[in-house]
């Protein structure tokens, strides 16, 4: 088996160990960084992203797998600086103000990270003008916008209506996720886009990418 299958299937596996190993390895070969990236860990987070999708691994496995595909990328980040693989884009994640609940929004942000996205993640209650600035100063394409409490969907509201307001809405897609939200609220509101989960946020992202 080449390095490249024994790195993406160490990663599914969710072997931290031998990630970091393996990715060694194949940099002692004269294998690229940019190509132990593309073809081993963006390959294997791939299938843990789309077995997830299915049901057939969940988020513990999901998890382990992420901390396999950062013992890699520890090693490749130094040697690929500047190198636009590293990042497909940049992504703001967060909970809306008044929510402190973070689960699913963690695991969109490791799905994003594992389909090759920078993920700026500021965490849970967060007032909407920080959504803003931080895609602004950072130069993001995405914000990403998360709740479980019914009572904070008009936060992500303000979000979009800040967006307007200071002029980035047509240039930043703002996503919107979380149990009580739907695609009809998303375009009530004017959410670029309702992901119903972390592989959907995934998709819904690369298909913005693929267009611009």
């Amino acid at each position: 088996m080449e390095l490249m299958e024994q790195i993406s299937e160490s990663l599914q596996k969710g072997d931290a160990p031998a990630v970091d190993r393996l990715t060694r390895d194949a940099l002692e070969q004269g294998t690229a960084p940019g190509q132990i990236l593309d073809d081993g860990l963006l390959v294997g987070m791939a299938v843990i992203g789309q077995k997830f999708k299915a049901h057939e691994v969940f988020l513990p496995h999901v998890l382990l797998a992420a901390k396999a595909m950062y013992a890699g990328l520890d090693i490749l980040g130094p040697l690929m600086e500047g190198d636009e693989r590293l990042s497909r884009g940049k992504v703001v994640i967060g909970t809306v103000q008044g929510d402190i609940h973070d689960i699913g929004k963690n695991l969109v942000g490791i799905m994003l990270r594992g389909a090759g996205y920078e993920v700026i993640d500021l965490g849970k209650d967060v007032a909407p003008a920080r959504f803003i600035d931080v895609a602004i100063e950072e130069d993001a394409q995405f914000v990403g916008l998360s709740t479980l409490l019914t009572t904070t969907r008009p936060v992500m509201k303000q979000v979009i209506e800040l967006a307007r307001e200071r002029g980035i809405y047509d240039k930043v897609r703002i996503l919107v996720g979380g149990a009580p939200l739907n695609r009809a609220y998303a375009e009530e509101i004017g959410a670029h886009a309702y992901c119903f989960d972390g592989m959907n946020a995934v998709d819904c992202v690369n298909g913005f990418m693929n267009r611009s």
